[in-house]
């Protein structure tokens, strides 16, 4: 079996890539870096470039799933111009990959794309279902709902379509529990505004295998990438404070003083998402971190 991974240098394409090597499933990806072109038996990359709908032919060749994770960081300073680039960089990466199953041959069945649970409406009471859910009115949310549709306009070609709302992800390799764990090793850390904001999180080997199941069973529709035990802000930030055995000394940041630092941007650490994972756990999904505490023992 051979797959194609758009976004495969990064934190979540790198775990897939080890995890679909130790199933001696091959990998083809895509980078935007000529200097990151890799050629070996069983992960070989090729160059793209989705600003300008280019992407090398050959890197199709006998793949039957795309995944597709690429797109810009959304924890940088989000300037006009920055904004622009998250949403073109993750709608661009999917109309280059239509354009390219359009004009090539290929045997690709099922594209697997990433989304996110930023779609949800802010809440501190409303549990979201895929199909059961109330939008949000921010920015990332409409990129979301953008994202998605980018995705299902690929599926017109004839692909089954999956797309996977992903949570907080938690990794050793950086990301949200890197920027949590930083401060608290510091002393100067603390829960976030209220601090009563749901954080629907993951860990990393567990959203790798949510990828992998999906393809596996050739699971088509959209499916929460969650862990089935979402905990608030303060009880994150607890929880890695005892593993790191740090007090927290400092009273919780106030919401004001994080939307004057971080502008805009304040939605990503303020925003409250309470997210169910019942439909993936429903397709025989097992999570090896369904509780926060092991989970974080794991990492730290």
């Amino acid at each position: 079996m051979k797959v194609l991974i758009t976004g495969a240098t990064g934190l979540v394409g790198q775990a897939l890539v080890d995890l679909f090597h130790k199933h001696d499933i091959e990998v083809n990806y895509l980078t935007t870096s000529r200097s990151k072109i890799e050629i070996k038996p069983n992960y070989q990359g090729y160059f793209w470039n989705p600003s300008t709908s280019e992407l090398d032919p050959e890197s199709l060749k006998g793949v039957s799933t795309i995944i597709n994770l690429a797109g810009a960081s959304v924890a940088k300073r989000w300037t006009s111009s920055y904004k622009k680039a998250i949403l073109n960089s993750r709608v661009d990466s999917l109309m280059t990959l239509k354009s390219a199953l359009t004009k090539h041959d290929h045997q690709v069945e099922h594209l697997i794309s990433a989304s996110a649970v930023g779609l949800y409406e802010d809440s501190l009471t409303k549990f979201h279902e895929e199909e059961d859910y109330e939008k949000g009115d921010n920015f990332l949310a409409d990129v979301v709902e953008k994202w998605e549709a980018a995705a299902d306009e690929v599926g017109e070609l004839g692909l089954e379509v999956t797309k996977i709302r992903i949570g907080v992800v938690l990794s050793d390799h950086g990301g949200a529990l890197e920027k949590i764990k930083e401060p608290i090793e510091k002393y100067v850390g603390a829960p976030l505004g209220s601090g009563k904001q749901w954080q629907s999180w993951i860990h990393l080997s567990d959203l790798a295998g949510i990828f992998h199941h999906v393809m596996e069973k050739r699971l088509e529709g959209v499916f929460n990438a969650v862990s089935p035990n979402p905990v608030n802000n303060k009880e994150l930030t607890e929880c890695i404070a005892d593993r790191l055995e740090k007090p927290l000394i400092l009273p919780n940041i106030p919401a004001f003083v994080l939307k004057l630092m971080l502008g805009e941007m304040s939605t990503i650490v303020l925003g409250s998402q309470l997210v169910s994972s019942k439909k993936i756990l429903s397709t025989g999904f097992k999570f090896e971190y369904a509780q926060l505490k092991p989970a974080i023992a794991d990492l730290l």
